[in-house]
């Protein structure tokens, strides 16, 4: 038997004593892991420069070896984060409806758990742990499989989590990490019906459209992250600059930093020369249309391919559009349904952007960078779902639950 199908049935297995858990059980079991992971920072530490030496090593970039890197400070935070699961509401065992039919019989939907989830991701190791804290407060198992990039963190830190798990209620078994490395081992959990209930993709484009294409599993879809903000005409000065400055800059790395900024004509006569030279002073590479060259000769010609390239990097195009409606086209044209904005101090140019605008999160005079399940209140998030079905948005707890009827009667049948 394969490593993948092996853990998925252990993970099966053990889905069985995850349904009978108490809230209280599974919160201690989420706060022994959150001191297990202080306890043993130094190994996992460890663990990690071993991973950042050999991403160095094959040229990767400074940006992603950001996202791979552990220090004793996220550590701390990812801790944390499991703590604060803990205290969240536990969505399941909730009674959804209640209601008596005519013949008698008495219906109740409730929220149980999915059961084992598949979790398909790249190189930030604390997705492991956010992973792991979302599914086992829902009574879910989970087998994750992350990038190669964080073998060596992704190792340690779920051997840490399941030692912790090994003096509580739940099952080590429930926490299972696919450490096959291949393209063969995700081909693998994509195929695993029976054994697997969903599988939820979280990376770039490539990764997820093989996840969605591929897959026979069912599947709740991440997105790509190419955000936008748009700086309408009556945009305060001021602020327009804060805001788009942070979505790209304060996290470039993540899906929620914004990769195009959309600026109306007239507020970029007055006021784009300045905001440009604030990104350049902070090593943004800017790609912009003809309009914007003309405004940033510092800028490189942006291409169709530009506008459709989610960077995670210092690298940010920018478009000057006649209005609104010409900013809501390009985002129509190159959105990924994943987060957008509008600063302007015209409220129906406002109302109109909130619901014309097809995405999971949409906002007025505020960073993209808040599409986040911490920030929304879920604490930790196992992705953004740019789909339509099941969740959207950031996911936290309920979204990793389903429901089903309870049905009690007293001798009926149907005739």
């Amino acid at each position: 038997m394969s490593e993948v199908r092996e853990k998925a049935a252990s993970a099966k297995q053990a889905a069985a004593v995850m349904n009978r858990l108490t809230t209280n059980e599974k919160n201690k079991a989420l706060l022994m892991m959150a001191d297990h992971l202080i306890l043993q920072q130094d190994s996992i530490i460890a663990a990690n420069h071993i991973d950042i030496d050999r991403g160095r090593a094959n040229g990767t970039s400074e940006s992603l070896l950001d996202r791979l890197t552990l220090t004793q400070n996220r550590i701390a935070d990812i801790a944390e984060g499991l703590r604060q699961v803990a205290e969240l509401p536990d969505p399941v065992g909730r009674t959804l409806e209640s209601f008596e039919r005519p013949n008698g019989l008495r219906v109740e939907k409730v929220s149980v758990p999915l059961g084992v989830i598949g979790m398909i991701y790249e190189a930030r190791p604390n997705v492991t742990v956010d992973a792991a804290g979302l599914c086992l407060k829902t009574g879910n198992a989970v087998v994750l499989r992350g990038g190669s990039a964080a073998l060596e963190s992704n190792r340690r830190i779920v051997e840490v989590m399941r030692e912790a798990l090994a003096a509580t209620s739940l099952p080590p078994d429930a926490l299972q990490l696919v450490e096959d490395p291949s393209r063969a081992s995700v081909d693998e959990m994509l195929k695993l019906n029976g054994l697997l209930d969903v599988v939820i993709p979280r990376g770039g484009a490539s990764l997820i459209r093989n996840v969605v294409e591929n897959a026979t599993v069912p599947v709740i879809e991440t997105g790509a992250g190419i955000c936008h903000t748009y700086v309408d005409e009556s945009a305060q000065p001021a602020m327009a600059a804060d805001i788009a400055f942070n979505a790209k800059v304060q996290r470039p790395s993540v899906c929620n930093s914004m990769e195009t900024l959309l600026v109306h004509e007239a507020w970029a006569e007055r006021h784009l020369r300045e905001l440009a030279e604030r990104f350049l002073s902070a090593n943004v590479e800017l790609r912009g249309c003809e309009r914007t060259l003309s405004l940033i000769p510092e800028a490189k010609s942006a291409t169709e391919a530009d506008y459709a390239t989610e960077y995670n990097d210092y690298i940010m195009n920018i478009r000057v559009v006649a209005n609104a409606d010409e900013a809501l086209a390009h985002i129509r044209t190159f959105g990924t349904m994943h987060s957008e904005c509008i600063v302007t101090d015209n409220t129906e140019n406002a109302d109109a952007f909130l619901q014309q605008v097809d995405a999971a999160a949409v906002y007025h005079n505020a960073s993209t960078r808040f599409t986040d399940g911490f920030e929304f209140g879920y604490g930790a998030e196992i992705g953004i779902s740019t789909q339509k079905l099941h969740a959207r948005g950031p996911m936290g707890l309920p979204a990793l639950t389903s429901a089903k009827f309870r049905v009690y009667g007293n001798g009926q049948i149907r005739g």
